[in-house]
């Protein structure tokens, strides 16, 4: 394939930046646009291995980029999918309290989730019980709104409409390089060349290196974290209605095991988070020495571990051990045997990290001149995609 001409090129298929992909063709006098994907098909990797959760903006600190844009994304999604006939359903889901030492940390979480303006309440065990009658718990936050959808379906039929209003989908095109030229960039991959005016990087697991390709050079870098999960099996799907979630630990990004009802059904119980060995490591015994040494000589993850490596062990303990992930299940569900569990693919979070060791806790969008970086988009981006493809769509000139 030779030179392709455009005014915006998009790297990265995955929900974000077919989001930004759509906003962009939707103008009055649209941009060309070109998104380019190194995989053969969109939504292949996060996106991909995503469970389904429509979420409310309950946990972000108020104010924040998170909070704002999940509680306005979540609504344009709830409307892209109704427009587009998706089937996504607000089921609701419990945060549940297992321990007095929990009870001040959900009191903070109800006030955090009613200043971001969800629907949520305290509930006692009597309303737990009708709610989700195998759980156990003190109390817990009821928010009804939560919901469940499938983001690949939403992916591809944002590709649909991209490609109806004139963008182009480049596919196997795996970005090698920029240059410029007559004050455009160039953006050589696999699979041809693309001349653009501005360039969006939403490449998720590999954003902070197509960054630097690009000349950028940002303090935070992706570190892989594998979530592994399994799923209960037919005849133990009966012990979760809908959501079931822990208290979370504010000290850290990351949910704990939970249990997740799927919108194409089957119930999902996890993840752990590990340090995953590849960037696209979603099995154990998948490793990329370039990948994991990068992660291990990298400053601030050294800093990172050394902090918090009590929790690390015992992600890596329930890794390793089916029993310790049962039991973690068992404090929300104490029902839940191994025998009810079997394995289910795991996914890959792209967690950004900065040189200071610190983990980068809200969206990260960063403009190089011509280029415009999302260098930090975890949970709740997929809620947010059609709000932050907004935003980023907003910053390219009209003309």
């Amino acid at each position: 394939m030779g030179l392709i001409e455009t005014d915006v090129a998009i790297i990265g298929g995955g929900i974000v930046g077919m989001a930004t992909a759509y906003q962009l063709t939707r103008r009055d006098v649209p941009p060309r646009v070109v998104v380019i994907e190194k995989e053969s098909r969109l939504a292949a990797h996060q996106t991909g291995h995503n469970s389904g959760v429509i979420h409310s903006g309950l946990y972000y600190r108020p104010g924040s980029l998170k909070a704002l844009n999940c509680r306005a994304g979540k609504a344009a999604l709830e409307r892209f999918c109704d427009d587009e006939g998706i089937a996504w359903d607000r089921c609701g889901k419990v945060v549940v309290a297992t321990t007095e030492e929990e009870l001040p940390r959900l009191d903070a979480l109800l006030e955090r989730g009613r200043e971001n303006g969800v629907e949520c309440e305290m509930i006692g065990p009597e309303r737990l019980s009708e709610l989700e009658p195998h759980a156990a718990g003190l109390k817990a936050i009821h928010v009804p709104e939560t919901g469940i959808v499938d983001y690949v379906a939403v992916t591809e039929r944002l590709g649909e409409r991209v490609l109806e209003r004139g963008g182009r989908l480049l596919l196997g095109a795996k970005v090698m390089g920029f240059r410029n030229r007559d004050g455009r960039r160039i953006v050589e991959t696999t699979n041809g060349v693309v001349k653009a005016k501005t360039v969006i990087n939403c490449a998720g697991l590999h954003s902070d290196r197509v960054a630097r390709q690009s000349g950028a050079r940002p303090d935070a870098k992706i570190i892989p974290f594998r979530g592994e999960y399994f799923e209960l099996t037919k005849g133990a799907e009966g012990f979760v209605k809908n959501l079931i979630y822990p208290v979370p630990d504010p000290r850290f990004p990351f949910l704990g095991v939970h249990f997740t009802r799927m919108i194409q059904g089957g119930v999902e119980c996890g993840p752990n988070a590990v340090l995953a060995f590849a960037r696209e490591g979603y099995t154990k015994t998948r490793m990329n020495i370039g990948d994991l040494g990068e992660a291990l000589s990298f400053g601030g993850f050294v800093k990172m571990a050394k902090r918090h490596w009590r929790m690390g062990m015992g992600e890596m303990y329930r890794s390793m051990s089916k029993g310790a992930f049962v039991k973690a299940l068992q404090r929300l569900v104490p029902d839940i045997r191994a025998e009810h569990l079997h394995a289910a693919p795991a996914g890959v979070r792209a967690q950004a990290v900065r040189g200071n060791g610190e983990l980068v806790d809200d969206f990260l969008i960063d403009e190089s001149g011509d280029v415009i970086n999302v260098l930090n988009a975890p949970s709740p981006a997929a809620t947010a995609s059609l709000r932050i493809g907004e935003q980023i769509a907003e910053r390219i000139p009209l003309n």
